[in-house]
């Protein structure tokens, strides 16, 4: 009586791939953020200086961001987008928005002019969303029409996503549902 049954040994063996599939996929995320720099390995994209545009960009923590740079963004992600949240079935929360910026999970790409200060941003978090392994853009704000591209082209996913080996082949966790472990 003390025997287990082929299929209940084969729904704890599914169990424990599964967890180990979830484990490896927040292993890659917590190893992302615990990169100092994601586009360390990648200088020739912290520069970008054409059609006359000249900016440094850097890839930061929102925690090692200054309150200024911080304040700034949040204002210009206002003046660009409080009217389309407004419109849409989402409203726009001005305490939520906030919250969101300065999450523990928050990174950007800040473009900065030397001298006019910062210009564009890109905000995003590595993330887990039902078992897998993202790279989740929240905001790409800009200053100006002319600031456009330089902080959140296709290029800089493509550079964080394999940096932070977020372009390898990744495994869904069975059942869809996701496993809460990273966030």
């Amino acid at each position: 009586m003390g025997r287990k049954s082929s299929k209940a040994k084969e729904k704890k063996q599914k169990r424990l791939e599964e967890r180990a599939a979830m484990d490896a996929v927040c292993a890659k995320v917590e190893a992302a953020n615990k990169l100092e720099d994601p586009l360390e390995a990648f200088p020739v994209f912290k520069k970008y200086d054409r059609n006359g545009l000249d900016v440094s960009i850097e890839c930061r923590r929102g925690a090692r961001l200054e309150p200024a740079t911080l304040e700034w963004a949040f204002e210009l992600t206002k003046s660009n987008m409080q009217t389309l949240y407004e419109q849409s079935e989402w409203g726009w929360k001005e305490r939520e928005k906030r919250e969101e910026l300065v999450d523990d999970r928050a990174w950007y790409l800040i473009a900065r002019d030397a001298a006019a200060g910062p210009v564009a941003f890109s905000h995003f978090r590595f993330d887990v969303e039902c078992g897998e392994e993202v790279l989740y853009w929240f905001d790409i704000d800009d200053s100006s029409p002319s600031v456009s591209g330089c902080c959140g082209d296709d290029c800089s996913y493509e550079i964080l996503s394999r940096r932070t080996k977020f372009g390898e082949s990744q495994q869904a966790h069975p059942g869809g549902h996701c496993g809460g472990c990273c966030h």
